[in-house]
């Protein structure tokens, strides 16, 4: 089996005397998906920081590429994807200049029909010269989808991907995810629900009180919910 990508192992978390995560235990190996659900106010986007290195833990270890994320050589972060609430656009850019930008600290290969084809896929081609700060909230998360995977990263950690979204648009990411997944990237993504995409790659646990539930703990989707109109305004 191969080595998991992304890794938390007993994971600690406190803000003050509130306990935020308690002895959070996860594994996501190549290929492999884990969706992460939970309230408001569960952990949930405080989780995704720790593994990206991004806070320090109260105790336990979060890690990247077989490190702790928090000890990361510059050479290994470029091999992470992150999508955030902020979508670290820069808005006085372009939706082109945003992407050289991305594409040149990526170190990104320059072939002039790799970001016209990135804005095409996100339905912004016509938008390509267009200050972001124009952007519709939805436009924004399509544009830093690309953002996040336009280095093709092998391991991607994606808060909420689906906010903002229109149905249209929160297929389109469904469709981006399932693609990293299928070349081998590691996902972690958090949702306020259940999501039924990827099945035979992903596994849904709930955030529940700072602990991370067993596969199959968490709330089942009923029949009426349709399986991705909710991911439009999880949030």
């Amino acid at each position: 089996m191969d080595a998991p990508l992304i890794e938390a192992r007993g994971l600690f978390k406190s803000f003050g005397a509130t306990p935020v995560l308690r002895g959070v235990e996860l594994e996501v190996a190549p290929g492999r998906g884990l969706i992460i659900i939970g309230r408001n106010g569960a952990g949930k986007s405080t989780l995704l920081r720790l593994l990206a290195g991004l806070g320090a833990p109260t105790a336990g270890d979060a890690r990247l590429f077989g490190v702790s994320s928090r000890k990361l050589e510059p050479s290994a972060r470029r091999r992470l994807g992150m999508l955030t609430h902020q979508s670290y656009l820069y808005p006085n850019l372009t939706a082109r200049e945003n992407l050289e930008f991305f594409r040149a600290l990526y170190r990104v290969a320059a072939a002039p029909t790799e970001i016209p084809r990135w804005l095409e896929r996100v339905g912004l081609a016509r938008f390509a010269d267009e200050r972001v700060r124009a952007f519709s909230r939805g436009m924004e998360q399509r544009l830093a989808l690309v953002r996040a995977l336009i280095h093709r990263p092998d391991a991607l950690l994606m808060d909420e991907p689906f906010a903002a979204l229109d149905p249209d648009g929160a297929e389109l990411a469904a469709t981006l995810i399932r693609e990293a997944l299928e070349r081998g990237c590691a996902v972690a993504l958090t949702a306020h629900r259940e999501l039924d995409f990827a099945a035979d790659r992903c596994v849904s646990r709930e955030l529940v009180r700072g602990r991370l539930l067993d596969s199959g703990a968490a709330p089942a989707r009923t029949d009426a919910e349709p399986r991705l109109a909710h991911a439009a305004d999880a949030r």
